[in-house]
């Protein structure tokens, strides 16, 4: 088909060229938004009697009639047409005759690419955080439920002091919590709208860039029309944002792999979230944990892929910059179903508690309270220290735990110890006695547990 920017050229674009130069086998994604954008820069052409009420009227129904057609499969997006924008602009005429060629006055392709793309970032952004808000509801859910779910907390993969499952699900909440607020920050720059920049120069046409902005419900119009149509930082930003919710989510599944594994035994998944062996009859594989890890390097492969297109690009527009929907939309894709299948999973994980409790007490995860017991009766850190580290030798040779040794076996290796050495290295004692906010204890989880409630309130 002949081209809107066809003018300037005396023969047609050889056929790899303009497959190779289209867009409209992804940017038809953002088609909705390419519309509502027309509709308000018709609105405002309006205003500023660029356009006649009776041209804008007959603009804004033929668009209408598109979305509509488009949105019930009456009309088909083909790649008959180069880019979103020609298939909605070609199609317009085609329904409202000539007037339909006055819907691009006083815009570009330029801008036009950027305000779509700006307005598809920023619903999908509403959408991210929803589905981050239901993962969040799940981990408090397992926090309520697990303030006394004794189990060990780990340093370099080995057992270090007793925590509490609620304390340890509470470090995701806050990771995802953070995911949330640096999408609300990218929310809240992004949000200033570009139409109105035309090409790179602006327009010579009167346009009302505030009242454009104000109909699309951004904060207000950009303000150096250069940047508004080379500026892809936003992009960067939010796959920035979705590589790190990808890492707290690979490293949430890599918890989950361990602790459903034969050695560990902490979770069972739902045979929902789970797949078997097409050989090996016993197995129960993590599919969705390890699939959810895996995709990681995919997001982190679209951050990595922009950074590298824009390093280059000088100002304003280039083409090279088309590059950075189809990674995006398949970033924004792969991170909305990784948080959604990974809050199923873990709404429907079955803790086995009496193993963790057993676990925390077989791994010496109380050797840092029987120290301190000791610099509470007078011996020197350095020394309660090493004290300890001989016990510990000895239960592993006698294959006991410390709880487990006699008041006889403790006083072989220092008389200081009495008999409230067992109370003093309990489990409870452990948790309980951590008291600071922040701490396992369970005074400490509480009021962090109502914080959080009052977090997801808005």
């Amino acid at each position: 088909m002949a081209q809107l920017w066809g003018g300037r050229f005396t023969k047609e674009t050889d056929k790899l060229v303009y497959n190779f130069n289209a867009s409209i086998s992804f940017d038809q994604k953002f088609f909705r938004q390419d519309i509502e954008g027309s509709m308000a820069h018709v609105k405002m052409l309006a205003k500023q009697s660029i356009l006649s009420e009776n041209e804008k009227n007959q603009i804004l129904l033929g668009l209408e009639s598109i979305l509509t057609d488009a949105e019930n499969g009456k009309l088909t997006i083909t790649d008959e047409y180069e880019d979103i924008h020609s298939f909605v602009e070609a199609n317009l005429i085609d329904r409202v005759g000539d007037v339909g060629k006055k819907l691009h006055t006083g815009r570009s392709r330029n801008d036009q690419v950027a305000l779509d793309m700006k307005l598809y970032t920023r619903h999908e952004i509403i959408e991210i955080k929803e589905l981050l808000k239901n993962l969040l509801d799940s981990i408090l859910k397992i926090m309520e439920q697990n303030i006394d779910t004794y189990m060990p907390g780990f340093t370099h993969l080995q057992k270090a002091q007793p925590i509490t499952l609620a304390h340890h699900m509470g470090a995701y909440f806050e990771m995802f919590k953070r995911d949330r607020q640096r999408l609300e920050d990218i929310y809240n720059r992004m949000n200033y709208c570009p139409l109105g920049s035309g090409a790179l120069a602006g327009t010579t046409y009167p346009l009302d860039r505030d009242y454009t902005a104000q109909l699309l419900d951004f904060n207000g119009p950009t303000l150096n029309s250069m940047d508004s149509v080379a500026d892809r930082d936003y992009i960067i930003e939010l796959l920035s944002a979705l590589s790190t919710i990808m890492m707290h989510l690979s490293r949430f599944s890599e918890e989950v792999i361990l602790w459903n594994s034969n050695e560990y035994h902490f979770v069972e998944i739902d045979d929902a979230y789970s797949t078997g062996s097409s050989i090996m009859p016993q197995k129960k594989n993590p599919d969705i944990a390890e699939l959810v890890r895996g995709k990681t390097g995919r997001v982190y492969g679209a951050l990595m892929s922009i950074l590298t297109t824009m390093k280059g690009i000088p100002l304003a527009y280039n083409k090279d910059m088309q590059e950075d929907k189809e990674l995006t939309f398949d970033a924004i894709d792969t991170v909305k179903g990784c948080v959604a299948l990974f809050t199923g999973m873990l709404s429907t994980l079955k803790f086995n508690k009496d193993i963790m409790k057993t676990s925390a007490m077989k791994g010496f995860t109380n050797a840092t309270d029987a120290a301190d017991y000791l610099v509470n009766r007078g011996v020197p850190f350095r020394d309660a220290h090493g004290i300890i580290g001989k016990l510990v030798l000895y239960c592993i040779e006698k294959d006991k735990a410390l709880d487990e040794l006699s008041l006889d076996e403790l006083k072989s290796i220092n008389p200081v110890f009495e008999q409230d050495i067992f109370e003093a290295i309990s489990l409870e004692t452990c948790v309980n006695k951590r008291i600071t906010i922040g701490a396992p204890g369970p005074d400490a989880m509480k009021e962090v547990i109502q914080i959080y409630k009052e977090y997801l309130r808005f």
